[in-house]
């Protein structure tokens, strides 16, 4: 589970999470639609040799609140709740092979870093592949493997 705090209102942050545009600008993959609506979607990874595909399914909506889908068999859930200073983000994934704990949780957290440069207007463009180790996606994993005793 992430909880990350951004300065900035559920409105800004909800768009991010639903909307093709912006999801390129941080996600490591862009769908095929708005994902404004439940139903069938297909995520395409970012950063890859093949611009591989995978189907989703985005099966519940309540805008600007939360946001859950199923990505490949992994589950996804956004939570977004209006702070004094902005929104809180809660994203629980839940994986199918607890092996990859420590990466996805180094991935989401390079993610969840480059979305807080788009919401302040200054976007870097999604870190995604080889190149999220040059921003210390390796660090991260290892400390998140330690952290949940995954070494």
């Amino acid at each position: 589970m992430f909880v990350r705090d951004f300065r900035h209102p559920r409105e800004k942050v909800w768009g991010a999470l639903v909307e093709p545009g912006q999801l390129r600008e941080w996600a490591p993959f862009v769908p095929d639609r708005d994902l404004g609506g439940a139903g069938p979607a297909t995520f395409t990874m970012l950063g890859g040799p093949d611009g591989e595909s995978s189907p989703a399914e985005v099966l519940k909506v309540e805008p600007p609140a939360l946001l859950v889908y199923d990505w490949g068999g992994d589950l996804m859930r956004w939570e977004l709740e209006a702070t004094g200073e902005g929104t809180r983000l809660t994203l629980r994934h839940t994986v199918r092979d607890r092996t990859w704990v420590p990466m996805v949780a180094a991935g989401w957290h390079i993610c969840l870093d480059v979305a807080d440069h788009l919401f302040a207007g200054d976007p870097i463009g999604s870190i995604v592949g080889d190149e999220a180790k040059e921003f210390g996606w390796e660090e991260l994993r290892e400390g998140y493997a330690e952290r949940f005793g995954l070494e």
